[in-house]
């Protein structure tokens, strides 16, 4: 297993969030939270990455074309991956939906056992427990695992000014077996450059 971490400007996406938060058109869309945004963000770069969305099987990789997105979630039983099925193909209202259930029947202890397999992808949030980096660990046989980390202030040069920026580290682990560093570094680029303009990401 190999890390690559890598950092993004979080600005639009966390402006987004407030956005929603305050009220939008649309009912419920007020309880949509960052990591629900990275979900779909993900499920939407990963199919042009199919490498990273597959199951390494010792002689052979399988490669999927849609995402069953693994959501790590912290429980009294310990941690659980329950899995959002065809995460690409659902809305980010839908996503936001059902992520909650699934944490809410695993922390309750009546998620199913069949919500529990075959994801393809997984992501892990620290973020909230104010990690910066972090190495996740696959789920076997996910050929990678996606770990998201706390919003830090930092500062650029822009036009002969400094100025602050939010910005949002990412630590992507992966099975150097099933993926090369170049691949999964370009997935990683994909995924940064969909955060970093996520209003045009979501009217596609």
């Amino acid at each position: 297993q190999l890390t690559l971490n890598t950092s993004f400007d979080a600005t639009e996406m966390i402006d987004l969030r407030k956005q929603l938060k305050a009220g939008g058109e649309k009912p419920g869309r007020e309880k949509i939270t960052l990591n629900d945004i990275l979900i779909y963000s993900v499920s939407r770069v990963l199919p042009q990455h199919k490498a990273m969305n597959a199951h390494f099987l010792g002689d052979a990789i399988r490669r999927f074309a849609n995402v069953n997105m693994g959501i790590a979630v912290d429980t009294e039983r310990g941690l659980m991956v329950p899995t959002l099925f065809n995460a690409n193909l659902k809305s980010l209202e839908e996503i936001s939906i059902e992520a909650k259930q699934l944490a809410q029947e695993c922390q309750k202890g009546t998620i199913s056992p069949d919500k529990l397999k075959n994801g393809t992808f997984t992501i892990t949030n620290l973020g909230q427990l104010g990690i910066e980096s972090f190495t996740p660990v696959i789920n076997p046989p996910q050929t990678a695992i996606l770990g998201v980390n706390t919003i830090e202030q930092k500062f650029r040069e822009r036009n002969g000014a400094i100025e602050a920026y939010s910005s949002m580290s990412l630590s992507l682990t992966f099975d150097h077996r099933a993926v090369d560093g170049a691949p999964a570094a370009r997935f990683l680029k994909d995924l940064k450059e969909a955060l970093e303009s996520f209003t045009s990401l979501l009217a596609k």
